[in-house]
Parts: structure tokens; sequence; C-alpha cells
């Protein structure tokens, strides 16, 4: 008889954005995402791959994208009191998020290359307080850290403020910051697995590729953003619109923990 083999995620501290929706994409809060295997709304978007013990996320241009995005996911998004969004964590607090995953499948574009897919991020988000002083409508900060699948390799983004001096007010202003210059791990992924483990503390940001291939953000722009809640995200966040373009990220594992 055959052996099924399932993933090592628990969901119970995620709920996840499908691609899929009226007006805005369907979310789907724990505890409902724990029956996502049996949910035939979820299923064609995140299901497990008993062959391999992966639970999949798909994601292809078309569907409903949020608000802030012109961008397909399929995406987990970290709750740490489940079916709230509104307790999230900083930096001093700290936190780690490690998954082993692969891409899978990915379509390329018209030039030959692959295209592009986020598999994991640090998402920011400002207070209730912070929210009022701007005056805005919603919580939505950058994301501070950007995890690509790109040309079968690992590329990392993050963010820095354009102004190293600006004021308490200024520095909450998403266009305050701006994406680094990126940096692209050496090693080739490709469509095999691959483990990323991503480390923050107080002024500091750590990812590390399979172990022993990382990279440390300590900048003055990191020690700054200490003044966002955040909150972590895995899964496929597809970067084209492509007609007939498609991405399948697998996750066998992915551990959350907090201090």
């Amino acid at each position: 008889m055959a052996k099924y083999k399932l993933p090592n995620v628990d969901l119970s501290h995620w709920k996840v954005t499908l691609p899929v929706g009226d007006s805005k994409p369907i979310e789907v809060d724990p505890p409902e995402i724990l029956a996502y295997a049996k949910d035939k709304m979820v299923q064609p978007y995140m299901y497990n791959d008993s062959t391999d013990g992966s639970l999949v996320f798909y994601a292809f241009p078309g569907g409903v994208t949020t608000q802030n995005s012109s961008y397909p996911r399929t995406e987990l998004r970290e709750q740490m009191t489940p079916g709230s969004n509104s307790v999230n964590w900083t930096f001093a607090q700290g936190g780690i998020m490690k998954g082993q995953l692969a891409v899978s499948d990915v379509t390329k574009s018209s030039d030959g290359k692959y295209h592009k897919v986020i598999v994991m991020q640090i998402h920011g988000r400002l207070s209730n307080e912070q929210r009022d002083l701007l005056g805005r409508d919603d919580n939505d900060a950058p994301p501070i850290l950007k995890i690509y699948w790109q040309d079968r390799k690992v590329r990392v983004k993050t963010k820095v403020l354009q102004n190293l001096n600006a004021n308490a007010t200024e520095i909450l202003e998403k266009d305050a910051w701006i994406d680094d210059n990126g940096h692209t791990f050496s090693q080739d992924v490709g469509f095999g697995k691959f483990t990323l483990e991503v480390i923050v503390s107080e002024g500091r940001l750590e990812v590390v590729l399979n172990e022993y291939e990382r990279i440390v953000y300590d900048s003055e722009h990191i020690e700054k953003w200490g003044v966002f809640e955040n909150y972590f995200k895995a899964g496929n966040y597809f970067q084209t619109n492509d007609k007939g373009a498609k991405a399948m990220v697998k996750y066998y594992s992915l551990q959350v923990s907090h201090n």
C-alpha cells in the first residue's frame, strides 16, 4: 500500500491569501485553514502533494490581487493570535522563520528568462497609533525583507531609508523607504529543495541559505526599522502578469518562533 507523506507545516498561526475572489482576494484564517485539504475553494491553489510530502502553493496571473499589489499570490501571512492581524512583533522582540522549499515549476517570459517568485517576506505594519498619526485608513507599511527565487538562484532585497535624518513621522511614510541593490546568493538552487532561515533581533536581520551561505544586515537602516511592527510571510507571490504564466512553490517544512 502506498505511503502518504505530509508536509511539516503547522498552519494554526497562518492565514492564506488566494488569487481569487470578487473585489478582493479570499483569505482563509485559522482555524478554518486547518481544513485546507478538504476545502474546495482552497484546493486549486494550496494543497498537499503526498508523493513528496510538500504543501504546494500555486499562483497564476489574471486572478484577484491585494490592494497594494498588481501581482497574484497564494501566500501565508503569520498571525501570532490566530484569526487576528493586529498582534505582531518588533525587531526588539525578534523572531526566526525557517523553511525547506522548492520552486518546482515556473514559466519563462518572452525573453527566455524564468519568471520571478517571492517565496518569503517580512512585512512591516503600522500600529494603530502610527496609522492615525499619518491620517491613513490602513496599517500597511513596506516589506523590510523580500526573498526571491530568480534565475535559479535566491535573491534577497531589503529596504533602506532615503534620508537617515528623517524625523519620527517621516520615517513611517512608505516612500521614505526604497529597495536596496539586493544580494544574490552564489548557489544554484534550481528546482530542487533548499532551506531558508530568517533570523531577526534588535537592529539585525540575517538570511541563511542551506545553513552555510548567509548575509547579515545590521546597518543604521535596520536599526531605524525598529519603529515598525512586523509579520512573516511565506508561499508563492508570483512577480508577473504575463498571460499563461504560472508558478508552483513547494514547502516541505515551515517553522516560526519568537522569544
